[in-house]
């Protein structure tokens, strides 16, 4: 009887702990994001110094960018602020505009055949996170459904 309650409460136990909320690592200072980022381009697309000193500059404004974003986002959500319509408009067209000036710097530093790979990287990437982002919702509205 002894051996069963123990191997009861150290189960439980163990649950609890691998459900407890998951800590972030420390976060990657942009430049350290970038380098990482022109590492990992060059091994899959097979990239020239010199393509690789032209990407540095344009993927670092990028990072210095989508970092302070973040930041703004981040304290709008802990003053608890929704976003307006109009904010929600205008930061999804900031974010398409900025990918149609990605793409076409992308396409004058890297070669036909780097850039046909890169763009289908990109859309791989994109295709990922739609499902992952409907995976989610499917989630909520199936826990939506059990509340009630």
């Amino acid at each position: 009887m002894k051996k069963l309650i123990l191997v009861v409460a150290l189960a439980l136990s163990t649950v609890t702990f691998a459900q407890g909320k998951r800590e972030k690592g420390a976060t990657l200072t942009p430049a350290q994001q970038t380098e990482l980022q022109v590492k990992k381009m060059t091994l899959d697309l097979d990239l020239d110094a010199q393509q690789q000193k032209e990407l540095k500059p344009l993927l670092l404004d990028q990072a210095n960018k989508r970092a302070a974003k973040m930041a703004e986002m981040k304290t709008k959500k802990e003053k608890g602020e929704p976003l307006t319509a109009d904010e929600k408009f205008a930061l999804k067209n900031g974010m398409l505009d900025h990918q149609l000036e990605q793409k076409a710097q992308m396409k004058k530093i890297l070669k036909p055949a780097q850039f046909q790979k890169w763009e289908a990287k990109q859309e791989n990437r994109s295709a990922k996170m739609s499902n992952k982002k409907q995976q989610g919702k499917e989630k909520r509205k199936g826990a939506s459904k059990n509340e009630a």
